[in-house]
């Protein structure tokens, strides 16, 4: 199940906030966490119980290491188990198909490439496990004596399979004394409007182009559909994100919960650096507090510094998925990230706004032709399309036929959202319109627009059997 459907939309969710608000407070979070296994459940019974196992394994850990003397012992080992977790149901082929090269080269048989199915969110709620574990034994929280409160946290639906990624430092005290208002949850009501909108209305119409490029072989594409076809996956992957954290963070807020940003206006940064602190903001953090740091991060050193950099942006590459495509995509971000702590970062503040951004968005856009292709084969051809180093010369008919007027407004509307075009609006009718006009305006512009908003997504859903959820490899 998934959040840009309709029976999450007319079924599922109202369900849950009815019986929620109906309840006790004192059952409200086992119901939270019942509910969040049934929506884990629907994509696959037979990994609720993987998911059900790390809850119980985790909370054992948890415990020996709140009492125990050999604390760093009983980490140490949780955060392994957690890591073989991931290793076993994400990177078995990957490292298979990796020592399967090695054996090609000498000769010798080759290994069975094991089948195992990868189940949605798992690198997301074992790095919640893994946070719980690390602020317990550092003491930023308290254990969690209730494993049905640990299950909720581990497991709560909103951003079970998408993000954010919730340290649980930062949502402990919320399990079990959140604040419940009307403000909160109209508040909550249109941030997950407003993301259901990004993710059906924009980033799935930019889907269509952008797979329609990504799907044909890079040689018989032209220049001119490689570059329309990078452009709109860079505003699918940012729109399509972004839009499934607005909506983590709107249903979180209905249900009591205060989430933290995920995303801010990344394609607006000046540098790679910058990017990274407004793109995947939960991910940055986390490889921040839980391995950067730990390493030494930048106080043993400048070269201990870069090494560091390549260690996390090796690992965010491979966390995003099991293809080595991922690994040079982030090494590429943390190359341009050395690069500007060597120095170039002072060049580009003295230089126009306008060229640091472009040279920022260049970047961007070339790291995600790794990240969208399939394999370093297309990735080569690919560039070499977009740069006009192939022989094909018209753009390929199915391409033509896709390029109408939906997806072009559609392009507008993200080119303009991505660079603050709304926000600045927004500035400007708080500064024209009067307080007493605007406490008029704002409930009735904020129904009109949900309400129109709710009617052009289900028009959508119902009307269309695509609706691509690109987060399977996380």
């Amino acid at each position: 199940m998934i959040f840009s459907s309709l029976v999450f939309l007319y079924v599922f969710l109202p369900t849950v906030l009815l019986l929620y608000y109906m309840i006790r407070k004192s059952y409200r979070n086992y119901l939270l966490f019942l509910a969040s296994l049934i929506f884990f459940a629907w994509g696959g019974v037979s990994y609720s119980a993987l998911l059900i196992v790390s809850i119980i394994f985790n909370y054992l850990i948890g415990r020996r290491i709140a009492v125990s003397e050999k604390a760093k012992v009983w980490l140490l080992f949780g955060v392994i188990i957690n890591i073989s977790l991931l290793g076993v149901f994400k990177y078995a082929g990957l490292f298979t198909e990796t020592i399967n090269v090695f054996l090609g080269l000498t000769q010798n048989s080759l290994l069975p490439i094991p089948e195992i199915l990868l189940p949605i969110g798992i690198s997301f709620y074992t790095f919640q496990a893994m946070s719980y574990l690390i602020d317990i034994y550092r003491k930023e929280a308290e254990v969690q004596k209730n494993i049905a409160n640990l299950g909720l946290y581990i497991s709560l639906f909103p951003q079970l399979i998408a993000g954010p990624i919730v340290r649980y430092h930062d949502i402990s005290l919320q399990i079990n004394n959140r604040a419940h208002t009307y403000e909160k949850f109209s508040e909550g009501v249109l941030r997950f409007v407003l993301g259901l909108a990004k993710k059906t209305l924009i980033a799935n119409n930019l889907a269509i182009v952008a797979d329609q490029v990504f799907n044909t072989p890079a040689g018989e594409i032209s220049t001119l559909a490689a570059w329309i076809g990078i452009i709109a996956y860079t505003f699918q992957i940012y729109y399509d994100f972004a839009g499934y954290s607005d909506m983590a963070i709107g249903l979180a807020k209905m249900f009591g919960f205060d989430l933290l940003e995920n995303f801010n206006f990344p394609y607006i940064s000046k540098s790679i650096q910058e990017f990274w602190r407004r793109w995947h903001i939960s991910l940055s953090s986390w490889f921040r507090d839980y391995l950067y740091i730990p390493l030494g991060g930048n106080r043993i050193g400048v070269k201990r510094t870069y090494v560091n950099l390549f260690i996390v942006f090796f690992v965010t590459g491979l966390w995003h998925g099991s293809s080595w495509n991922f690994v040079v995509w982030g090494l590429i971000h943390g190359l341009f990230i050395v690069i500007e702590r060597l120095g170039f970062k002072n060049t580009l503040k003295k230089l126009p706004a306008l060229f640091s951004g472009t040279y920022t968005l260049f970047i961007a856009m070339m790291a995600w032709v790794l990240f969208r292709a399939e394999d370093f084969g297309f990735a080569k051809e690919f560039y070499m399309t977009l740069f006009g180093f192939s022989n094909t010369t018209d753009i390929d008919v199915d391409l033509a036929l896709m390029i109408n007027s939906e997806f072009v407004l559609s392009l507008m509307i993200a080119i303009f959202g991505a660079f603050g075009g709304f926000m600045l609006i927004k500035k400007q009718l708080l500064k024209t319109l009067s307080t007493n006009l605007l406490a008029k305006l704002k409930p009735i512009s904020y129904s009109l627009f949900i309400i129109i908003i709710m009617i052009l997504v289900t028009t959508y859903l119902a009307n269309s059997t695509y609706n691509p959820f690109i987060y399977f490899r996380f």
